[in-house]
């Protein structure tokens, strides 16, 4: 599976992900995604989701700053300022565990 991602519309204000972890639950495969720019934005995504719905593009799309780092982005940043984050989880195959 292709790592780098590219969301067609911003998340949280951000188009730039990374697949970190591939998951089974319940026979269904989900993935983990993380923002290149900001680990406090991650989703999960299901296989269908991200390979069939028309919402990602494989790799990442070379972006102007404005496209990549949305106004989207600096509210989130400004409501959540302060919160943290959920510890993300990485599996021991993933290509980002570094332990």
């Amino acid at each position: 599976m292709e790592n780098y991602w590219t969301s067609n519309k911003p998340i949280n204000g951000l188009r730039h992900f990374v697949l970190v972890n591939e998951t089974k639950e319940k026979g269904n495969i989900s993935f983990l995604m993380v923002s290149v720019l900001d680990s406090e934005i991650n989703l999960k995504t299901t296989f269908e989701e991200l390979i069939n719905s028309g919402n990602w593009h494989k790799g990442w799309i070379n972006l102007s700053k404005h496209q990549t780092i949305t106004e989207e982005y600096v509210n989130y940043k400004s409501i959540n300022k302060g919160k943290g984050i959920d510890e993300i989880f990485i599996n021991e195959d993933s290509l980002f565990n570094i332990s």
